[in-house]
Formats: C-alpha cells, structure tokens, sequence
C-alpha cells in the first residue's frame, strides 16, 4: 500500500514508538490520527504535525482503547475529520513487574494482571476489530487490499524476565493473535503483522539512570546500543508498503536475547 494519501490511526502515539511512527507516517504523506489517552500530549504530537505538514494532516484524539465507546467515537471523529482509515498502527501499551509471590509473602494482586491484559491485549483487539468491520466495506485499492494493521509485542512475548508475567502474557497473546488474525481478515482483503521490539530509547527508558541504560543498551549484540524510535517506525510503515507482508511477527532488537533478570 502506498502510505501517500491514505488515513493512519496510530493508538499510543503520545509518545515514544507511537510519536515516532504517527510522525513517520506524515512524513510519508498520510493523514494521522494522534490516539491517547493523554489528550495534552497527543495534541502537541498533532499539532508538531500540522505545523511540519498542513494543517489537514493531523488530528489528536482521546481514546481509551479498552473501552468501545471511547474507541467507536475516536474512529468516528478520525474518519469525518481526515477520511476512512486504511492503516492502523496499535502502539498503546503498558509495562508491569511484580513478582506471583511479593517480599512480604504474598501473592501479586490480581487486578494488576488484569490491568496490563486489559489494556495491552484486549485493548489491541478492541481497537483492531472496530477498524477491520468499518475497513472492509472500503473499495479494494488498485493491488486489491482493504487496509493494513500492527500490533506492537515486545521480545518479553519471548524471553520474559523475572516478574514479567502480565506484560508477558499480554504481548504473547499479540504474537498468538497475528497469525489467526490475518487468515481471519484475508478474505476481506486486510494484512496483520506485529512487531516485537526489543530495548528501545523511549521516555520510559531514559527516566532510568544513565549507567542502567549503558548497561542495557551493552547487553545487546549489535548494534550495542538502544534502539532508536525512528526505526521502529521506520519498520511500522515498511509492513504498510510490503505487500507480501502478512502474518508475521518481527523482532526488531539487534539479536538480544532477555537474561532471566
């Protein structure tokens, strides 16, 4: 799919991977749908956008993907401001460490699992399954395809560490998803890849202290650094323009495998 001209939902785009990949899009000349929940900061997100692009470029929205109201107004507002949406990238997420059983003894809360599935997973599908209803009743472009959707896992869905089990579990069932997901949507003509990065420089990583993201950024083969936020967009929208792509999930971490801990 050609990303010029087309509608981009981008969930999480806030910051980090999602602002990085909501601003490649533009770049690449679609018209993006700035979805988060923090409405302050998807605005300055658009607004960057607008500024760098036109002001028909970019629009922010509030969208609590683990809510179908919150998402089925989002999508509405995104398709009467910048038209029907071909692309969705699911970049919204959150992380969890808490070991089954706490230092005093007993066992992690369960609202906690919950949580993290509830935003990480189900969210995911939420968004995604609203978008595929409303793609599939678009014409077919010129190669035949409908729409193009991501789903961001993480290298955890493989290697989780000690205490990862919600984020695990919740990034597992992404790359469990994919698979079934695209032969699902196949006959309606819209591909389903995920992305499983590894240890990225986001906002979250760099509230860390600088001798723990050295030590990080050491433990991964080449390049021995943090990823950068741009080539995970860079990725996010080469799967939007490979045609072939579908189905997959790609590890995207320069060869790290997690240590236990």
């Amino acid at each position: 799919m050609n990303i010029q001209g087309q509608t981009a939902l981008v969930t999480g785009a806030a910051s980090g991977l999602g602002e990085a990949t909501a601003r490649e899009l533009a770049r690449l000349g679609a018209r993006v749908a700035v979805l988060d929940i923090n409405e302050a900061q998807a605005e300055a997100v658009a607004s960057a956008i607008r500024a760098e692009f036109g002001e028909d470029r970019a629009i922010a929205l509030r969208c609590d993907i683990t809510q179908t109201d919150s998402a089925q107004a989002a999508l509405a507002a995104s398709e009467q401001a910048l038209g029907a949406a071909r692309i969705l990238m699911n970049v919204a997420g959150i992380g969890s460490a808490k070991r089954v059983v706490q230092r005093d003894g007993t066992a992690a809360p369960l609202e906690d699992f919950a949580r993290v599935v509830s935003i990480n997973l189900i969210g995911a599908y939420n968004i995604s399954r609203l978008f595929a209803a409303a793609c599939s009743k678009l014409t077919p472009l010129e190669n035949g395809e409908r729409g193009v959707m991501m789903f961001t896992a993480s290298v955890a869905a493989f290697d989780g560490q000690v205490g990862q089990q919600a984020y695990s579990a919740s990034k597992g069932g992404l790359v469990g998803m994919t698979l079934p997901m695209a032969r699902d949507l196949a006959q309606h003509a819209i591909r389903v890849c995920t992305v499983a990065p590894g240890l990225f420089a986001t906002p979250l990583m760099k509230e860390l202290p600088e001798a723990v993201q050295q030590s990080l950024a050491a433990s991964i083969p080449f390049p021995p650094r943090l990823g950068k936020p741009q080539e995970f967009a860079e990725l996010a929208c080469h799967i939007v323009t490979n045609g072939h792509l579908n189905g997959e999930v790609i590890r995207l971490d320069g060869a790290l495998r997690m240590a236990p801990r």
